[in-house]
């Protein structure tokens, strides 16, 4: 690991000796890391390896067996802690777009801040629609998801994330269960978001996103960050073997 996992003033999570065990399987071993603002980091690796859980770890989605995860400084994976708190300052998006089915767009997107944060509708409704414009689609606010195509709906997922307004933006994989046509558009809000010094942590197959829009790559394979560095040096020098025969079969 590099100079990046030293705790600094801008430092958003931290990971230590994090575990994760389902039964008597070892998902997740003994991971520490560092997450800081603005950073863009990639989490690749083999089906299997343990990206979407460790994702899924870091607002609790998943309960770790052992280890620490400190957002914001404080230890979210103590029991006192008020998980959901945090978690509005953490935008999560799947690979599938979990749009209630039901409800409009403008509901869509409205529902959390105004039950959670208890925004005024006014208020909700103003920042969804300047969200939707920025990503093409405030022509839609009363449309339903199944009006949508995969694209749009993914973009409007990332677009309810937004709406409360997260310090960090967790990505599990969201361009997997799209047609190859609409991932560019998914992409390109990502790319965005990355410009505006979002923080965000990718896990992702999507190769072509990780050298030019991260800043850092994480290979990730049975359980452990096997090699991590800038994107160009990750995949034109890389150091570990396992990283290198996975870079030959996906480049």
């Amino acid at each position: 690991m590099n100079d990046n996992n030293k705790e600094t003033k801008d430092t958003l999570i931290q990971v230590k000796n994090l575990c994760k065990q389902f039964g008597k399987k070892k998902v997740l071993n003994d991971i520490t890391v560092n997450i800081n603002k603005g950073d863009v980091v990639c989490v690749i690796g083999p089906s299997g390896s343990g990206k979407s859980t460790f994702l899924r770890c870091l607002n609790r989605l998943e309960t770790p067996t052992s280890g620490q995860i400190l957002f914001d400084n404080v230890d979210i994976c103590n029991p006192k802690t008020d998980i959901d708190i945090h978690r509005q300052k953490m935008g999560m998006v799947f690979q599938q777009f979990n749009l209630f089915p039901h409800m409009t767009i403008l509901k869509n997107l409205t529902i959390a801040p105004i039950s959670l944060q208890h925004k005024s509708q006014e208020e909700a409704e103003e920042m969804a629609i300047s969200l939707l414009k920025r990503v093409g689609l405030e022509d839609r606010v009363n449309s339903y998801p199944s009006q949508l195509s995969g694209g749009q709906q993914q973009r409007i997922a990332i677009v309810r994330a937004l709406c409360m307004q997260p310090e960090v933006m967790l990505f599990d994989e969201p361009t997997s269960a799209l047609d190859p046509e609409m991932v560019g558009e998914v992409l390109n809000v990502m790319k965005d978001l990355a410009k505006e010094k979002m923080t965000m942590v990718v896990v992702t197959h999507e190769m072509g996103f990780a050298r030019n829009v991260s800043n850092r790559v994480m290979f990730l394979d049975g359980g452990n960050f096997l090699e991590e560095n800038t994107p160009s040096e990750f995949f034109d020098h890389p150091q570990n073997d396992r990283t290198k025969l996975f870079l030959s079969k996906v480049l």
